[in-house]
């Protein structure tokens, strides 16, 4: 059993009669998730009403029972009517899968599995009723949440599989954003991604918004502030390259952990140059937002002289949402707090011009 970091982050529990599988899965996870282990479905069932998962993953052989029918008795609890479950076994066919929802289980999953899969798999079953509250707000605020995060998703399996990214769908997905921005009516945003499983789609439509909202307080036109949106979309999505243990690594990362961090801009300026109709401004965001004025940046070492105006809003929208994020290893930090870190001990980092302009337009955003 593990203690839960500083912040809100999701507790899974296994429900699986081999050690040794259980520790691996319970290994793979702990870099993003709190985890609880039990080997038998006896052991399982009164723990996890002291201390009731956010998902329940079982296997199919779970003693005394087998997982189907400690997933029905879980079902039968009304506490636990929405957890979202999934049932692995060395099998995948038809007659699992349909055992799987006959029991009630959300999903199913054959072993041996990669990891990339059982996390892409918890996470598009945590964020159903954080989406599902989506419904809730103005057309404009859905329309640019479902938007980005289809696209978000979209971009993570082209990606995956070597396809260039398209960026018509990307900025599709945020002209509701640049919309909602335009009309002061873009709070809900922030708020319906607050609890999101996807971090890094957190992070990215948050810089998005915060360019999109940088580019109207400095006049600039709506397609430069669609642009604007569209390259904080983008900024960090070579991140999807990155392996989750060094992604959210609690504490600090070591030599060799943080020359693979810093890949992902290599990554992203790769993925989008290869990428046809990709506007400069959109690379130049994405490959300088991690420079610093004093030239101790990455990943190319410019210095005030050498950085783009645009590079510069990105890299305080970038710094400003990582310090606010919610991540996995701390809470979110207070606005005013990351604000007089920006400007104070970053001051050699970040253009104080441009934080001028950024502290007062938020005077009238709740980030």
């Amino acid at each position: 059993m593990t203690e839960a970091p500083p912040g809100r982050v999701a507790l899974v529990a296994v429900v699986d009669g081999n050690q040794r599988h259980r520790r691996q899965v319970a290994a793979a996870l702990l870099s993003l998730y709190r985890v609880n282990e039990y080997q038998d479905a006896g052991q399982a069932l009164p723990s996890l009403r002291a201390a009731p998962p956010d998902v329940l993953l079982v296997d199919e052989h779970t003693p005394p029972w087998d997982g189907f029918a400690f997933v029905r008795a879980v079902r039968q609890e009304p506490a636990f009517a929405r957890t979202p479950i999934i049932v692995t076994a060395r099998t995948s066919d038809a007659a699992f899968t349909r055992a799987v929802h006959q029991c009630g289980a959300d999903a199913a999953m054959a072993k041996p599995y990669r990891r990339s899969v059982l996390i892409k798999t918890i996470t598009t079953l945590r964020n159903r009723d954080v989406e599902r509250t989506w419904n809730d707000l103005p057309p404009t605020q859905l329309a640019a949440l479902n938007g980005t995060v289809e696209a978000f998703n979209t971009l993570a399996d082209t990606i995956a599989t070597g396809e260039p990214v398209t960026f018509s769908l990307v900025t599709d997905a945020c002209r509701p954003l640049v919309e909602a921005i335009g009309k002061k009516d873009f709070k809900g945003i922030l708020a319906g991604v607050k609890d999101h499983d996807n971090y890094s789609y957190v992070h990215s439509l948050r810089v998005a918004a915060l360019l999109a909202l940088f580019g109207q307080a400095a006049g600039l036109r709506h397609e430069d502030q669609l642009m604007l949106a569209s390259g904080g979309l983008l900024h960090d999505v070579g991140k999807l390259t990155v392996p989750h243990e060094v992604l959210n690594k609690p504490g600090r990362l070591d030599e060799a952990e943080f020359t693979v961090m810093k890949s992902h801009v290599t990554a992203t300026v790769g993925l989008l140059r290869a990428t046809p109709g990709i506007p400069v401004p959109v690379i130049t965001i994405a490959g300088q937002h991690h420079e610093k004025l004093n030239g101790q940046g990455y990943p190319q070492g410019l210095n005030s002289t050498q950085l783009d105006e645009l590079a510069r809003m990105a890299a305080i929208a970038d710094v400003f949402s990582a310090l606010t994020d919610r991540r996995v290893y701390k809470p979110p930090m207070p606005a005013e707090t990351a604000l007089a870190i920006m400007s104070g001990e970053m001051k050699d980092h970040l253009d104080q011009h441009c934080l001028a302009l950024f502290r007062t337009m938020l005077l009238d955003a709740v980030v």
